[in-house]
């Protein structure tokens, strides 16, 4: 089926729950080409792109069918600097506009849309700790897409566990390093897109502390300012489960150039930046690939005709849309969905306000809730298709596999929960989530002064409000097991809890409906508060049960 970016939904978050001070008509105006592009240019690769896969000969990675000249019109026409600094070339959009463009491109292509999304990040870091020499030689053409950027953690013996990381840096007489050491699970660590792969890679010093404190940042090109290549091999490219159009590598850095960013033994610091950056827009992915489910079962669910109706209204089949539980698990898919883009939308929003606490609470809440969502969403575009969505043909199963690596890289959902547990509440004793906490009653209150209809919804607010401060305060007196052990639980009440809200404020920037978006939008807030939002109540049972 064809995909089409959900521009009025994505502009109405910008506007209302982000709150940006863009203008409008700049905004949609951005967007409804973004989208029309991608539409016509990258969605129409994805399913091909899945069946054919990116494959390695000789250390060369040849990407499908396609990418080349799609990636090419996509640096012609200048998408890739969206967010970034003009001074480098780019349009220094608001994060949120770049968040909504963010999840055009992944609905379109997750496969295709990680090359970006890790340039993006590499800019990120760059931007913020190299130097001037540094972002002088490699911001521009990564802002203009000409070059890519990677991010180099994990190595065979360490996954997550950075304090393992054996890759070593050895300082030189001209003030470069040698690098060398073996980086796996590089997302378009090699690929024949652009020009130059600038590689972030994380590695010690031989003199470095044991540990994460020890870890230095470094910049490694593919191809030196002399033309000549650099001692990076691709060793093989890993086959996956989904994306299977993104090259996964294994890097072996032989004895590679590379140069030291900010200070030596700073490196994590400087690489979280980036990680950061990754794992909001991971989040955002999730809330892509739920969009794109939810279009392909709704389109089926519209056309398929299988079953009379329950009530009588026809005495001959009908598409299977008419059918009660059809109609749940396509509100279902359409309200996470939506909930999970309103969570992205807000928290892109605070970025944008420099409000660095209250966003830096959200983004494990973005990558955790919306990642694991988009599993269930995905999964139920699968059950819509019934035994065709079990069949590659339909293209459901291919969101689904696509959708499972999500709550996994760029930190799997234990890591966001042990964040969001560890650094944004146990260490400021509570502080935050209690702010939170009052933003949200304030909402309530606004939903009090309405009608019945709003008054129900403050009440379902209201309590799941109370489920997570309730879940707060047991967190906060627990021992380190017991807490640790429910912080997954914690995530998700949580991240619930803040698209519920975020449901809420759409309900009530919707007002007077006086169109059929509007009106799809509060049928959409009212099923997300009565249908979705009551989870909290479970989750803060396993939360404060302990193991």
């Amino acid at each position: 089926m064809t995909f089409e970016a959900p521009l009025d939904d994505l502009l109405f978050n910008i506007a209302a729950i982000a709150g940006s001070d863009e203008d409008p008509d700049v905004t949609a105006a951005v967007l409804g080409e973004f989208g029309r592009f991608c539409a016509e240019e990258i969605a129409p690769l994805n399913a091909s792109g899945d069946r054919e896969s990116s494959h390695c000969e000789a250390g060369q990675v040849k990407t499908p069918k396609g990418f080349r000249e799609a990636y090419a019109k996509f640096i012609e026409m200048e998408w890739q600097g969206l967010v970034h600094p003009s001074e480098f070339g780019g349009q220094g959009l608001p994060r949120a506009v770049g968040a909504a463009a963010g999840e055009i491109l992944n609905a379109a292509n997750m496969s295709f849309a990680l090359c970006p999304l890790l340039t993006d990040g590499a800019i990120e870091a760059l931007n913020h700790f190299g130097s001037d020499e540094i972002k002088a030689r490699y911001l521009p053409d990564l802002v203009s897409g000409r070059w890519t950027g990677t991010m180099n953690l994990t190595e065979p013996q360490a996954g997550s566990d950075l304090a393992l990381l054996r890759a070593r840096a050895e300082a030189q007489a001209d003030g470069t390093y040698r690098i060398t050491g073996t980086k796996i699970f590089i997302t378009y660590g090699e690929h024949d897109l652009s020009d130059n792969i600038i590689h972030l890679v994380l590695a010690r010093t031989p003199d470095a502390p044991e540990g994460i404190k020890g870890i230095s940042l470094f910049v490694v090109p593919k191809v030196l300012l002399d033309g000549t290549r650099n001692a990076i091999r691709c060793q093989s490219i890993e086959h996956k489960l989904g994306v299977r159009a993104s090259p996964t590598c294994v890097l072996e850095y032989e004895g590679a150039t590379g140069f030291l960013i900010g200070r030596e033994n700073a490196g994590l610091e400087y690489m979280f930046t980036m990680m950061n950056a990754a794992r909001f827009a991971v989040g955002v992915q999730g809330n892509a690939i739920s969009e794109r489910a939810y279009q392909q079962a709704l389109a089926y669910a519209e056309t398929r005709v299988q079953g009379r109706p329950v009530d009588g209204s026809a005495n001959t089949a009908v598409t299977i849309a008419h059918h009660p539980d059809v109609r749940r698990m396509l509100m279902q898919m359409r309200a996470l969905t939506q909930g999970g883009r309103s969570l992205a939308a807000y928290t892109a929003g605070l970025q944008d306000r420099g409000e660095t606490t209250l966003a830096e609470f959200m983004v494990p809440l973005v990558k955790g809730f919306c990642t694991e969502k988009s599993l269930e969403v995905t999964s139920l575009g699968v059950q819509i298709h019934g035994g065709m969505g079990f069949i590659e043909e339909t293209g459901a199963a291919q969101h689904y596999r696509d959708a499972r690596i999500l709550p996994i890289y760029e930190g799997t959902t234990a890591i966001q929960a042990n964040d969001l547990l560890g650094r944004k509440t146990l260490r400021d004793q509570g502080a935050t989530a209690t702010r939170l906490a009052g933003m949200i009653a304030a909402t309530e209150a606004e939903l009090r002064n309405g009608g019945a209809e709003a008054q129900a919804m403050a009440d379902r607010l209201a309590e799941a409000r109370e489920d997570f401060q309730s879940t707060v305060a047991h967190l906060l007196q627990a021992g380190p097991n017991e807490a640790f052990g429910a912080a997954v639980p914690y995530l998700m009440l949580a991240g619930n809890l803040v698209a519920g809200w975020q449901m809420a404020r759409a309900y009530l920037a919707a007002g007077e409906a006086n169109s059929p978006f509007l009106i799809d939008k509060i049928a959409t807030a009212r099923f997300y508060i009565h249908h979705i939002l009551p989870e909290t109540g479970l989750l803060r049972a396993r939360a404060t049960a302990g193991l």
